[in-house]
């Protein structure tokens, strides 16, 4: 049964309130910018936005009075994200530590909050230890995220890395093997090891898996396709994926 979900997306408007959000450490999810905008106050949020590499759009002053409810927003209003994100390094060192086999999830810009939401709820129930995103390019932490999770966004780890090759390196260094979900290999899904520590890369709706990306993973995996569609919705590819280590850790620990 679903649960009824309704968390607010929290938003901020006027730029010298969200040039304090970012100073501060707030969880922003976007930030949106009239088209136009010039001063030495947008001079300095723009340095801020840069240097932090926070996601921003440009968009006309209709879309921003609404997103204020017409107040006084100055040209910028910035959504909040509302769960907080996790320390990678940290979080890695935190499960290597522990005694569970690690799992992790990467997402490299799956960009739909219907196709993130569903995946964070089966993520969460195949006891993956923490979900990778990249800052740019990826679906937001936002009210529909969580409803579609079921509220499994607050019960898992996030982190969101500048780069998903970022995680990679943590976690190879780690001893961690990582594996793609692709269509462009030979080897099954089946045919991989997922009693290791482990971390499942998935890639964005359109494209898929970044080949920069399937360079530098350990192993390539591919889901039989028996029908004529010739691809499945990322969140249901990343639900076998996830069920397949389940599957294979449950046999080892029975």
């Amino acid at each position: 049964m679903e649960n009824n979900i309704t968390t607010p997306t929290t938003n901020i408007f006027g730029i010298r309130a969200i040039i304090e959000a970012i100073e501060s450490g707030s969880s922003i999810n976007k930030i949106y910018l009239q088209k136009g905008l010039r001063g030495e106050l947008f001079y300095d949020l723009n340095k801020l936005i840069k240097t932090n590499n926070l996601t921003t759009s440009m968009v006309p002053v209709e879309k921003l009075d609404r997103l204020s409810k017409n107040s006084n927003h100055q040209g910028a209003v910035a959504q909040i994200s509302p769960v907080e994100f996790y320390d990678l390094e940290e979080l890695i060192e935190k499960t290597v530590e522990s005694d569970k086999i690690p799992l992790f999830l990467l997402l490299d810009q799956v960009s739909d909050v219907r196709n993130f939401g569903a995946i964070i709820r089966t993520a969460e129930c195949s006891g993956v230890n923490g979900i990778i995103i990249q800052k740019n390019g990826s679906a937001p932490v936002n009210a529909e995220t969580i409803k579609t999770s079921a509220g499994a966004a607050f019960k898992i780890p996030i982190c969101k890395v500048d780069h998903i090759k970022d995680a990679l390196f943590l976690l190879q260094a780690s001893d961690i093997k990582t594996v793609a979900a692709t269509e462009k290999t030979e080897d099954s899904v089946y045919d991989i090891d997922f009693k290791q520590p482990i971390a499942i890369i998935m890639g964005s709706e359109h494209r898929g898996v970044n080949p920069s990306i399937l360079k530098m993973v350990d192993y390539k995996a591919k889901l039989p396709l028996l029908g004529e569609i010739a691809s499945l919705n990322v969140s249901v590819a990343c639900g076998v994926l996830l069920y397949e280590a389940v599957r294979q850790r449950i046999v080892v620990s029975s």
